[in-house]
């Protein structure tokens, strides 16, 4: 699931510089490790939210809108070992990424990706069981279109999952760093009036959106992420490039002092590098709508799981 979350971004394609081209590349390949590590270290938490759906079958078909590298995609493959997914992304570069994984896993022939901008032409997607949709909604220019696209292509009695989070993930304690406390809170509070403009439809409440567009909400929850000391090293990869992500969108807002502290802490060579520290955390929300297409149902409903 991002940007304040991890996701792809659409895509617009011109004519550009090899610059141009290589720092879109290198921005592709960052945004996927970002994915990667978003994966690894929430790992629990999805598979938590993906146990949590009200299926009624195990669906045999489903299709993950917005796919990034995968996180989606994997947990839904190990929840339904029957299912086949579709993964839909605008980013080539991310579903190539996914496809190696899936081939890594011995799961290649279980996963169809699909490259679509989805604010263009609907693709093709046949009619599935289950569409999740994780990080991917407030992206779109229409999402009220969208979530109408969504309920014309699930089977009756098809249910979908649109996953938010409530932003990006912090990761410092309060009165850190020492010379700048609560420079974190300071980078959120630029980055959300930043996306309040190019995002407006960031931090939704869905259920009334998913209700005009003809679903019955079946269920929400919250699921709230706290992950303290100690930690693997990759939530120290994960601090790293959340915060590089975050320096890019508040560089234009913040004090130059605020700057100079934020680039102190993504020095991986200094002494005050985030890589340093070991009082990481992790902390953030996501919350799940679970929505059905209404229409009958041949089978009988079955009672989600409940995560630990």
């Amino acid at each position: 699931m991002t940007p304040t979350a991890p996701h792809t971004a659409h895509h617009h394609h011109d004519a550009r510089s090899d610059h141009q081209h290589g720092r879109e590349h290198d921005t592709e390949g960052e945004m996927a490790q970002l994915l990667d590590l978003d994966a690894e270290v929430l790992a629990d938490h999805i598979a938590s939210i993906v146990a949590w759906l009200p299926v009624t079958a195990a669906p045999r078909r489903i299709v993950d809108l917005g796919s990034g590298t995968g996180a989606g995609t994997f947990a839904l493959l190990k929840r339904f070992p029957e299912a086949e997914v579709v993964a839909v992304d605008a980013s080539p570069h991310h579903l190539g990424r996914l496809r190696d994984k899936a081939a890594s896993r011995g799961l290649a022939g279980r996963v169809r990706t699909v490259q679509a901008d989805l604010d263009g032409a609907w693709p093709e997607l046949g009619a599935p069981e289950l569409v999740w949709a994780s990080a991917s909604l407030h992206h779109m220019a229409d999402p009220d279109r969208t979530l109408r696209q969504v309920h014309d292509a699930l089977a009756p009695g098809g249910l979908l999952a649109v996953v938010e989070l409530s932003g990006f993930p912090r990761f410092l304690p309060e009165d850190a760093p020492k010379d700048r406390p609560g420079l974190e809170e300071r980078c959120h509070a630029a980055l959300a009036d930043h996306h309040a403009e190019r995002m407006p439809h960031r931090g939704a409440d869905w259920g009334p959106r998913l209700t005009a567009a003809g679903f019955g909400v079946e269920g929400e929850r919250t699921i709230t992420v706290n992950l303290e000391p100690p930690h693997s090293e990759a939530v120290g990869r994960y601090a790293l490039n959340g915060l590089r992500r975050v320096r890019a969108g508040v560089a234009g807002s913040l004090p130059a002092e605020d700057l100079a502290a934020l680039d102190r802490l993504l020095d991986t060579d200094g002494p005050h590098g985030l890589l340093r520290r070991d009082d990481l955390t992790v902390r953030t929300e996501r919350t799940v709508w679970a929505a059905r297409r209404q229409g009958r149902s041949a089978h009988p409903a079955v009672r989600p799981d409940r995560a630990t």
